[in-house]
This record gives structure tokens, sequence and C-alpha cells, in this order.
């Protein structure tokens, strides 16, 4: 077994035996790291508080000969408290845990993705804004080479302002009059879409909700969820709001 150092955000918890935990992070070095916690369920364990999902850890692991590694001591970076305060913050900060869960793989590291995650939850801690969820699904788009084409019609190359109309992932993103299929696409909804993924992002988490805000943040969950191939259940189940 190797000792190695690291940090990471705790994407998941399960129980094992009486007083263990195993530990699912997503790390800067390593990728996703699922480890076991020793201990950490016993009565008065200040280290099992230091490893609840959400928490952003500089922790000591040794690397196991099999799928789990070993985590025997952590430290608290951050716990993004504002974030577990509030349960309409703590569900959107779910939907982004669900995501990285999902797109990140067990050793194989992405430093990008891990300092996202970060940087969305701090985002998420200091200003609850409706497009951080949103925002993120469409970065992680970017970096996983899946980007909707929101310049030109996805489908025949159309590029006339004002053309783009519609919007589907199968075909690559937003679409002309002529080749429409999927759901609308208003002129208001594009624009911010383009801001998302040009650079504009402080500008659009300022974004008061509307039903433009809404319209990308449905835009965006069904883009993840088309490039998962599966529906996100922390969104599905949150409640309206």
């Amino acid at each position: 077994m190797s000792q190695f150092r690291d940090q990471g955000v705790v994407l998941r918890t399960l129980r094992l035996g009486e007083a263990d935990r195993i530990v699912t992070l997503v790390t800067r070095d390593h990728g996703k790291v699922r480890a076991v916690a020793k201990g950490v369920r016993r009565t008065g364990s200040k280290f099992g508080a230091r490893l609840e999902p959400f928490s952003h850890v500089s922790f000591l692991g040794w690397q196991g000969r099999g799928d789990l590694d070993i985590v025997n001591q952590a430290e608290v970076i951050d716990t993004f408290r504002t974030v577990r305060e509030d349960l309409d913050r703590t569900a959107v900060a779910l939907s982004m845990l669900e995501v990285v869960d999902l797109v990140s793989q067990e050793r194989h590291a992405n430093p990008a993705l891990y300092a996202m995650l970060v940087g969305a939850l701090g985002a998420l801690a200091r200003q609850p804004s409706p497009l951080v969820a949103p925002a993120f699904f469409l970065k992680v788009l970017a970096l996983e080479g899946s980007a909707p084409v929101l310049d030109a019609c996805a489908s025949c190359g159309e590029a006339a302002p004002g053309a783009l109309v519609a919007f589907d992932l199968l075909e690559g993103g937003a679409l002309c009059v002529r080749c429409r299929r999927g759901r609308a696409l208003s002129p208001d909804a594009l624009d911010l879409l383009r801001r998302v993924l040009g650079g504009g992002l402080a500008g659009v988490l300022a974004e008061p909700r509307s039903a433009v805000t809404d319209e990308v943040a449905s835009l965006a969950t069904e883009a993840v969820e088309v490039h998962l191939d599966r529906r996100l259940r922390s969104v599905r189940a949150a409640p309206a709001g």
C-alpha cells in the first residue's frame, strides 16, 4: 500500500459495518477516490464530521490493492456552511455532486473538474444564483468536449442573426427554422447560454430569476442528462420553487 496526500470534495458516503464509512471524493490529483474511513461513525468522532458531503478537505490516504483506499486523516478546507444550512442551496449542490460523481473516473486525475466544483460550491455559498447549477452543467459539457453549438445551426450551419430558434442536444445544439426540432429556444436564452460558455459567468450569476433563467436551467439540465444518458435524481426529486 502506498501513502498519498490530496485535496478533495466529498461527493457521497455509505455506511460500512457498525463504525466505518465508505467515502467517495473527487480529488485534485487522483480523480475519483473511494476510501474507507475507519471509526468515523463512533460517538464523538470529529474525524467523521469532516467527511460529510460538500466538505472540501485535505486528506492523507493509503492506496489499497482493490477498489477501496483508506483515509485516516482529514482537515477541513471549507464546509460550505451556508449551503448546508439552506435546503434550496443543498438541493442545487447535490445536483452538481451527482454530475461530478457520474463523469469523474476513479484514479484518473481531472484537476479542471475538481476546480470547477470547488468554484461552483463557493459561488453557491456566496450567492444563491438560479444559474449556478445550469452554468456548471454547461461547463462540464464543455470540459467533456460536448458543449452545444450556439453560433450556427448545429444541423445545416446557418448562422444568420435571429435564425436559431430551437435546441436539441441530439442534433448538437441550436437549430434554425428549417432544421428545427426538439424544443423552442428564445433569443434571450440563446444569449444567456452564449454568455455562460463565452466567459461571461460573473455577469450571468448576477441575473435574477426570470422566465429566461428558468428556460436556461431546463435546457442545461436536459443537455447534461442527454450527455449522461440518465436522469438526475437530485434534480427530479427536488421540489419545484
